[in-house]
């Protein structure tokens, strides 16, 4: 195709150049000459076209001819690929013809089970339409044996598997707790004993008086003062009464707060021992006993952190814990509580394998709202729980200062150890005084419980309110019975009582029978 353009072009050209050379032929003899010249070109374009036609004829026959091959080609893949699909085709038109004559042939044993199916169906409704009759025939031939309908009959038979799981629940939960008691109480025991004996702890009883012995009556006037202006400076600054009466050559200081008290107390025997008592000097004592008490404090509190060997604690509750060696509880020192319960919740924590650390932190942590009780409004266990929270301690701290009294539950084995290691501390005999109307009103509260049980005759509280006597009445309450009533009562003293240590009920039932010889 190109050498035919080639040709084609070279035509032109000879043309355009053949054509001003004729016309100039007749003009000059130079012209016939050029006109040979052109004859001769003219010759030799023709063989040069016919050549060019050639060859374009020769390439124009190899591009048909290579046409062909390749649409030859592309016939016989066409063909191949045709016959290899229809393959496939026949062998998948056989493969389903396969599964449906396997699709029909389990289809028939199908409708073959359904068939028996619904014959085996049919024949079970009606065996059980006769089940149905006989149940029916036997329940009215027992109403008619036993004389008593069917719902009677029910009730006897519920009130008979009552009264026998109720028996036998009792005789269950007896060897149950009877084997738990023992192996508890002698776990507790081994427990409780140990961490007595290493932690012994001596207590002082405190109340809210202090008294302050003078070298003589005389000094009794001069702490007066003129016109009693010494007594009114020192009570006006310290807070604290200053009770002068006819006790020879002592001077008693009363007062709630116990830190002011002590600051009183300080000042006072300062002044008595300087001699110069008038309200000048009142005034610097009371500020050098409050610098004295202060630091006595801080000492105190770190005092009672390196005794436990607790570190890390902030500071402010440091000092907090030195306070409380100015408050007491019952007669009990607070202070020195705090430490025996942080020393037993350690040696508690070591015999149950858990952190002593934390457990010795908890405890000696446990009271600490007691402090600051007298000037912030709230019970000890949230005024300590907000200090706990305001100065960072743990989660399972905190959680101990709360649950420490069972106001929530407690929500780790620590918790739990700092409870037992607070009731061992304040219930350790001559730990704590109570007074006589707390006493017999305890006294009174737990016999009130005990009689308002059905069946109760009479109860007696013994052993100073730890055990609990109760008499019952024979023909209302059973054997059985007695073991239920003894757990009732106890939970109900745990949910209206306060009281220390344990209360142990004893429940007794006694029958006689008397007849006379005559």
């Amino acid at each position: 195709m190109t050498t035919a353009i080639i040709a084609f072009v070279a035509v032109v050209i000879a043309l355009c150049i053949a054509v001003p050379v004729s016309s100039k032929v007749a003009v000059t003899k130079k012209t016939q000459q050029d006109a040979e010249k052109i004859g001769t070109a003219e010759d030799k374009a023709r063989s040069i076209i016919d050549e060019a036609l050639k060859t374009a004829e020769t390439k124009k026959r190899e591009a048909l001819l290579g046409i062909q091959e390749e649409s030859l080609r592309a016939k016989n893949d066409l063909e191949r690929e045709t016959k290899e699909r229809r393959n496939e085709l026949q062998k998948m038109e056989k493969r389903l013809v396969s599964k449906e004559e396997s699709l029909d042939r389990k289809a028939d044993a199908i409708e073959r089970r359904e068939s028996e199916y619904a014959a085996k169906e049919a024949e079970l409704r009606k065996k059980e339409k006769k089940v149905d009759e006989l149940h029916d025939q036997g329940m009215h031939e027992l109403e008619r044996i036993s004389g008593l309908t069917s719902e009677q009959a029910k009730d006897y038979l519920l009130e008979t598997v009552k009264d026998e799981v109720k028996i036998d629940t009792a005789k269950l939960y007896k060897e149950l707790e009877s084997k738990a008691k023992e192996d508890a109480a002698r776990k507790a025991k081994e427990y409780v004993v140990n961490a007595i004996q290493k932690c012994a702890v001596d207590h002082v009883a405190e109340s809210t008086i202090s008294v302050v012995q003078l070298p003589s009556d005389e000094m009794k006037g001069r702490i007066i003062g003129r016109e009693g202006r010494n007594i009114r400076t020192l009570e006006t600054l310290t807070g604290i009464d200053l009770i002068i009466d006819d006790t020879p050559e002592a001077v008693v200081l009363s007062g709630f707060d116990p830190i002011r008290r002590e600051v009183a107390r300080i000042a006072l025997e300062k002044l008595i021992v300087d001699g110069r008592i008038h309200p000048a000097r009142i005034e610097e004592m009371v500020e050098k006993a409050q610098k004295e008490v202060e630091t006595i404090i801080r000492e105190e509190g770190e005092a009672a952190t390196l005794e436990i060997g607790v570190h890390g604690i902030h500071p402010e509750l440091v000092r907090l814990l030195g306070r409380m060696r100015f408050r007491s509880s019952y007669g009990q020192n607070a202070l020195k509580h705090s430490i025996e319960v942080a020393q037993l919740s350690g040696l508690l924590a070591a015999e149950v394998g858990t952190d002593v650390r934390l457990a010795k932190r908890a405890g000696l942590l446990h009271d600490i709202g007691k402090s600051i009780d007298h000037e912030v409004e709230g019970s000890h266990i949230q005024i300590g729980v907000n200090l706990c929270k305001k100065y960072k301690e743990s989660a399972v701290v905190i959680n101990a200062v709360e649950a420490h009294h069972g106001d929530v539950e407690p929500e780790s084995l620590i918790a739990c150890i700092v409870q037992a290691a607070d009731a061992i501390s304040a219930a350790r005999p001559g730990a704590r005084r109570e007074t006589l109307e707390t006493y017999t009103n305890r006294l009174k509260q737990l016999e009130d419980i005990t009689n308002s049980f059905k069946g109760v005759d009479k109860s007696y509280a013994i052993q100073a309110g730890r055990e609990i006597r109760v008499m019952v009445v024979p023909e209302h309450v059973t054997d059985a019975d007695m073991v239920l009533l003894a757990r009732d009562i106890s939970k109900q003293i745990e949910a209206e009582l306060e009281y220390p240590g344990q209360i142990k009920v004893n429940v007794i039932r006694e029958s006689r029978v008397v007849d006379y010889a005559k």
